[in-house]
């Protein structure tokens, strides 16, 4: 992998930065972060395409122009009713008001860093300034592993590879501008297949792995046991976007029950990661009271309107068939998410980027298909292809259980999961060397 390194002074560039969604913001931000560590950093200043772009100025960095917050919460590729209400929600004004603060900013001077799917991208090239793209949303695994294309369930899907690469010949256009410095896929396999355009792909990783060390934030109760048997760990992941992720934790829960009706031989401890943006309060009130009991502070937190961003459950005796085995742990928290990633074994995944993070620790997710706008049963199929066998998707709740008793027994498909997911996800470390690329190239 080739490492760049800014050699020269050079007179303080002017960057402008392009996101349209959460997810590419929160890695826009890393390689911004990476960015002002350099010597001689640029003078950044972002505009978020997609909602209000609270996690720019959460950092101090500047937002220019117009921002809004759909209906969709920029879901709007899956589902037209979502485009619908997006466009009366003012989508149009606000695409043509975002497109001039872009062009004024070509026409200052500068360059742009797109990041995120064609939208950023063509901002960018209408810019009329030098930018480059970090591609976010594609990959060829969505069409081809190393082997060759992926089986598909139709001709029509077949057709996703008629142009020889998931992005397409317009894309691709964009990308082979001469104004293009520079194109930063997420995986090496795409930044191979660009290499047969006159495309300047660069194999540099993925950003959505770093920032994921531990932090010590999270504790797990003891069992108060005579049993050893290590616990596991079950990660719950039901996604970040209201109310669907409501909906998701009904699904989860009743995956739970699978899981503890299948799995009776060893403790069980289930940790949700539950968005800081989200109400703990509902993820609450769907736990089934004969079920969970809470334990310190979730025992008042049914009663109060401010409820701790951290709660634990103990599981009811009866909730488990195997008699003077422990029932088990049930923590919530928002403030512990890498600690979550990196303690968990499995997942029960309902969420995008996070499930890519932990398969990109080498570890297995069990998906379920949601209703939506984000989850569907299309988004689902989509991610498998993504990540491959690191992600097994079952049709119903009820299969959690069965799923993650097949993984314990077989630890030869556990390795080739772990295998899998480092080297589709890429090693930390892709935000500070996409930092030194993009410095160089500019």
């Amino acid at each position: 992998m080739a490492s760049y390194k800014v050699t020269r002074e050079t007179t303080l560039l002017k960057l402008l930065c392009l996101s349209n969604g959460h997810g590419e913001d929160a890695i826009a931000l890393r390689i911004l972060t990476a960015l002002k560590s350099l010597d001689h950093p640029p003078d950044i200043a972002a505009l978020p395409l997609v909602g209000e772009g609270g996690t720019y100025l959460r950092t101090q960095i500047p937002v220019v122009g117009p921002v809004k917050a759909m209906p969709s919460g920029g879901f709007i590729y899956m589902d037209g009713k979502q485009l619908a209400r997006d466009v009366q929600g003012g989508l149009l004004q606000l695409t043509l008001a975002q497109l001039k603060t872009v062009r004024q900013w070509g026409r200052s001077g500068g360059c742009i860093l797109a990041v995120g799917d064609i939208v950023p991208l063509l901002f960018a090239w209408l810019s009329g300034v030098d930018y480059a793209f970090v591609g976010t949303a594609k990959s060829e695994y969505y069409l081809r592993d190393e082997q060759g294309l992926v089986p598909r369930l139709s001709w029509f899907d077949h057709l996703e590879n008629w142009s020889g690469s998931v992005y397409l010949p317009w894309e691709r256009w964009l990308m082979s501008q001469p104004r293009c410095k520079a194109v930063i896929p997420r995986d090496r396999l795409t930044a191979q297949i660009l290499r047969r355009w006159p495309i300047p792909a660069h194999d540099l990783g993925n950003p959505m792995m770093d920032g994921l060390e531990s932090t010590g934030h999270l504790t797990i109760p003891p069992f108060n046991s005579d049993n050893d048997t290590e616990a596991l760990k079950i990660l719950l992941l039901p996604g970040s976007r209201a109310p669907e992720a409501y909906q998701n934790w009904q699904l989860i829960l009743r995956a739970i029950a699978s899981v503890q009706q299948l799995i009776s031989d060893r403790p069980l401890v289930f940790l949700a990661a539950i968005a800081p943006s989200l109400n703990l309060k509902p993820f609450l009130e769907f736990l089934p009271p004969k079920q969970w009991h809470p334990v310190g502070n979730a025992s008042q937190s049914a009663s109060h309107t401010s409820v701790p961003r951290q709660v634990w459950y103990r599981g009811q005796a009866n909730s488990r068939h195997e008699v003077g085995q422990p029932p088990g742990h049930l923590i919530l928290t928002q403030t512990a998410f890498s600690d979550c990633l990196h303690q968990a074994d499995v997942a029960i995944a309902l969420a995008g980027t996070a499930t890519e993070q932990f398969v990109g620790l080498g570890k297995p997710a069990i998906t379920i298909p949601g209703n939506g706008p984000q989850f569907t049963p299309a988004f689902a199929e989509a991610q498998t292809r993504l990540l491959g066998p690191s992600v097994i998707m079952v049709s119903d709740a009820a299969m959690v259980g069965g799923a993650i008793a097949h993984l314990l027994s077989d630890p030869e498909r556990r390795r080739r999961i772990y295998e899998n997911g480092i080297h589709r996800m890429g090693r930390p470390g892709a935000a500070e060397r996409i930092a030194e690329c993009l410095m160089q190239v500019f």
